[in-house]
């Protein structure tokens, strides 16, 4: 089966040229259904792949499977080859898991859509180009992955290009992402130049061996953070990820639950030999950068009232508890809240989409209210999601939030204070949106601002519904696995931490050990408990009891985001628009005029000469003449000296 691993990215490959040939022909039904079919071929090819690695040694769960030789150019050879080891394999199952339930979702969310082929198409290609980039067996392949999910993530946040909004928010998250590729080519670059080799085990093979200075790793280190920070939305290149919620639902859910976002943490990760041999402070860097990130996104997210910008920017606060992680050398806690993110964070966004369908597109939490007795399956697979990003024992998310904060706690109490403020904000955000949307009194036919009576009587006779099966289905299994999924790594005891144990071979004893004892551990965890009870308890007498005033926490500055994406524009649009007009006046005039100056010097100069070079015989006699006499004059120069 290991040398079946090619068949894992072919799938959504094969899917996506499918479509693109003949998806209108196809109709509807038998688009959304081919597209979900090949993420679900690449799915249980990727179970096969698994049950075959997980049958061998721990030591020997690494194997590469080349295709062909990609760039022969002089000293840099590249081939196009997969990697199959655990940390590659753990992506490969939630990224098609979750992905064919997304798909799944997609065929009732789009049913009507003028685009629907085109749309499935797009998704089969986000899914291929995510799967290079975790099985690429080196960093130019990965790069390629890297820019294809980038390409894609514009051609689905712009789906509804005829929005100017979204048009422009296609266009803001490919341009960000643009700004950490710079590090990440630059990364390839040093490490090329350092080891002559681009690929995985080859650059870990000359880490191990002492072949690698600690400031070429430390830069390397830096670079591909750079390029990290930018894919996985950290501050400050978090500004494109709250714009792609123009994008329909279920690209919501892929890029911010099961692919694009994570693909940051998972480089960082993949690098871990580099990010050993790197100075002290990288890491530090890391970690501090996470924390900030989840801290400051949680702040903003109490305020927002659209349904998808709420969890946006919840999606970037959970990465940064993943980079905080990283930071301190928890690679497989990283790993862990990756996968329980891609549970829980999958389910909001789906759920949250089927309320955005069931309210004929309306994402304003302050018009929905009541909805659980009129969609008791979202209401209640959502209010899982809830209980799991909240941290509540025993739902996923607080397995793996807790063991990221015991590190953090390991590392400095100053990065654990950062987390706790933030996971006590995720309880109570989360609970905000929560009662605002499933509980108190219905409030979509109340009279909104600007509208007269009879809009909200026109609003009523529209009764909020449950979504169709093709919808419902992925929401139960996605709320199952956000209910169990932490119990696949338990600290309990070295028996109960089955993902560490998978994912040791890919770590290459570069993980932290929690240094705490016992009872340290038990404290932490009450700790997160009941701070999680905490902003459970605080939204909760806000929003539903009404006893606290919600004006004390939905502050205007929070609701613009601290206003950083204004001042950025602002910086843009002046002072930014200014130098690129004045570097571009150089570019022109400076740089372009003094090759055009040259190109026009030799054109002139070749004027001239062409006059000689006209192919009439009179003119070359003419020529040979003159310079018959010319070397007679000289001769004759020359012997009167």
């Amino acid at each position: 089966m290991l040398d079946l691993i090619w068949l894992v990215p072919a799938f959504p490959l094969a899917g996506f040229l499918v479509l693109l040939a003949v998806g209108r022909r196809l109709g509807e039904g038998r688009a959304g259904w081919l597209a979900t079919g090949a993420m679900a071929g690449s799915f249980l090819t990727t179970l096969g792949v698994f049950a075959a690695l997980l049958g061998r040694d721990a030591h020997d769960r690494s194997s590469v499977t080349t295709l062909f030789e990609w760039v022969p150019a002089g000293d840099l050879s590249v081939d196009v080859g997969f990697l199959a080891d655990p940390l590659s394999l753990t992506m490969c199952l939630f990224i098609t898991g979750v992905g064919a339930l997304i798909h799944l979702y997609s065929i009732g969310y789009m049913h009507g859509d003028d685009d629907f082929s085109r749309f499935f198409a797009y998704m089969n290609l986000f899914a291929f180009s995510m799967l290079v980039l975790v099985l690429a067996d080196n960093l130019l392949l990965t790069f390629l992955g890297w820019e294809g999910v980038g390409a894609c993530s514009y051609l689905l946040i712009s789906f509804w290009f005829s929005d100017p909004a979204n048009a422009t928010a296609g266009k803001k998250a490919f341009i960000t992402n643009r700004i950490g590729d710079w590090g990440f080519m630059v990364a390839m670059f040093a490490l090329f130049f350092a080891v002559g080799s681009l690929e995985y085990l080859e650059v870990f093979e000359t880490v191990a061996s002492g072949g690698l200075v600690r400031s070429t790793a430390t830069f390397v280190t830096v670079m591909l953070f750079v390029g990290a920070v930018g894919k996985s939305a950290q501050f400050p290149l978090y500004l494109w990820l709250p714009d792609a919620m123009a994008g329909p639902t279920p690209v919501s859910a892929l890029i911010h639950a099961a692919t694009m976002v994570t693909s940051g943490v998972y480089l960082l990760t993949r690098i871990n030999p580099l990010l050993a041999e790197a100075a002290g402070w990288a890491p530090g860097m890391i970690a501090w950068v996470g924390a900030a990130t989840a801290l400051f996104a949680a702040t903003i997210a109490v305020a927002q009232n659209d349904i998808k910008k709420v969890l946006a920017y919840s999606t970037i606060s959970q990465l940064g508890f993943m980079f905080l992680a990283v930071g301190c050398g928890a690679y497989t806690a990283a790993i862990f809240h990756m996968i329980t993110h891609a549970f829980f964070k999958a389910l909001l966004f789906l759920g949250a989409g089927s309320v955005i369908h069931s309210m004929d597109g309306d994402q304003d939490l302050r018009h929905y209210g009541g909805l659980r007795a009129l969609m008791p399956v979202t209401g209640a697979t959502f209010i899982i999601g809830w209980l799991a990003i909240a941290g509540v024992p025993p739902f996923a998310g607080f397995w793996s939030k807790d063991e990221i904060l015991a590190f953090a706690w390991n590392e400095h109490p100053a990065l654990w204070a950062v987390g706790l403020v933030a996971a006590l904000l995720t309880g109570f955000y989360m609970t905000r949106q929560v009662v605002l949307t499933f509980f108190g009194r219905s409030r979509y036919s109340d009279v909104r601002p600007g509208e007269d009576e009879s809009e909200g009587a026109a609003r009523a006779k529209h009764q909020p519904h449950e979504s169709p099966w093709t919808m419902t289905v992925p929401l139960v299994v996605l709320a199952a696995l956000s209910a169990v999924g932490g119990f696949i790594q338990l600290p309990f005891g070295s028996g109960t931490k089955w993902l560490e144990h998978w994912l040791a071979p890919a770590m290459f004893h570069n993980e932290a050990h929690l240094e705490l004892g016992a009872g340290t551990l038990w404290l932490l965890a009450l700790v997160a408990m009941a701070t999680a009870a905490a902003g459970i308890g605080v939204g909760i007498a806000t929003y539903l009891k009404g006893r606290i005033d919600p004006v004390a926490f939905e502050r205007p500055i929070l609701a613009e985001a601290w206003r950083l994406d204004h001042i950025v524009s602002d910086l843009m649009g002046g002072p930014g628009r200014t130098s690129f007009e004045v570097t571009t006046r150089f570019d022109e005039q400076v740089v372009d005029g003094a090759v055009d100056g040259m190109g026009t010097a030799v054109r002139s100069a070749a004027g001239v000469l062409r006059r000689f070079q006209n192919g009439l015989v009179r003119t070359y006699s003419t020529g040979v003449a003159v310079g018959a006499v010319a070397l007679l004059f000289w001769f004759l120069s020359r012997s009167a000296l």
